[in-house]
């Protein structure tokens, strides 16, 4: 949801506005709020400035005028030696690629947990069935480089949510794939929304949006205009989950691999599909998301 009550937003904006050098602004007077648990598209035609916008809210960038929150957290205000903390709380899948190409796949997806002390044993267990349920059941042991473009993506996708992060931003993560596969990796995204994720997503997918009932932020001309879906409601899981994790002064509530997971940064990218590799079989239930994630 995106309303003008702050108190416990995810993200806040305030009359934003962003440029580069001396040209003029891409952002003018940007204002909105994502609140615990929602779910949004981010729409608008090429250089509008989608990118720059998820820039600003994962502290990529610094505006050139206005205020934002993050995590209830004045940036400006914020200490330089805090800024790492409210980061890792948010997962990002990027347009480029970030996979480690000396790793394999299954170590890409692993990272972010053994970063943050998990069990062995979980995550050889979280990451073989994430692995599996996006298609990629028989090439776990596979390096980037011998993968297709849209298996790529989808190692990058799951490294993205294995650690549970708080708030996810993915910038055209279905860019280059056909809408069967679109579709899969959005019902990944929303399960994870189901459990209390705020999710961000740029796409220029119009089938995608027409069919998914989530509100949308459109960038036109600079500004942001903001419209409430018919899904755009946090579930109690989100609120009580943004609560817990907001009370005892800031503390975070050690919870299984979501607070574990989310010690650690995420970096995914958006690359073309190919052909024959989507997931099927009993280990793409979608029903088993909840199992892991």
């Amino acid at each position: 949801m995106v309303n003008s009550d702050h108190d416990d937003a995810i993200v806040r904006f305030e009359n934003v506005g962003l440029r580069y050098g001396l040209g003029p602004e891409v952002l003018q007077d940007v204002t909105f709020s994502l609140q615990p648990g929602s779910f949004h598209f981010l729409l608008g035609e090429s250089g509008a400035g989608k990118s720059s916008l998820l820039k600003l809210i994962y502290l990529a960038l610094r505006p050139s005028r206005g205020l934002i929150s993050l995590f209830g957290k004045d940036i400006a205000t914020t200490a330089r030696d805090h800024l790492p903390p409210l980061r890792r709380r948010v997962g990002v899948v990027f347009q480029e690629y970030r996979l480690l190409n000396h790793l394999s796949s299954f170590d890409n997806v692993a990272l972010p947990l053994r970063v943050a002390g998990v069990k062995r044993s979980e995550v050889d267990k979280h990451v073989s069935e994430l692995l599996a349920w996006v298609g990629l059941k028989d090439h776990m042991k596979a390096r980037p480089p011998t993968l297709s473009g849209g298996q790529q993506q989808r190692v990058a996708i799951a490294r993205a949510v294995i650690s549970r992060p708080k708030l996810l931003l993915a910038d055209e993560p279905t860019g280059n794939v056909d809408d069967a596969m679109a579709y899969r990796l959005i019902h990944l995204f929303e399960e994870l929304n189901k459990l209390g994720t705020t999710i961000v997503i740029a796409t220029h997918n119009r089938h995608v949006v027409e069919r998914l009932g989530h509100g949308s932020l459109r960038l036109v001309d600079g500004h942001v205009v903001v419209s409430s879906g018919r899904n755009d409601a946090p579930s109690d899981e989100a609120r009580n989950r943004h609560l817990a994790d907001s009370g005892d002064n800031g503390r975070e509530r050690q919870t299984d691999r979501g607070q574990r997971g989310g010690e650690a940064e995420s970096a995914v990218q958006s690359t073309g599909d190919s052909a024959g590799d989507s997931a099927s079989g009993p280990e793409s239930d979608p029903r088993r998301l909840e199992n892991y994630l």
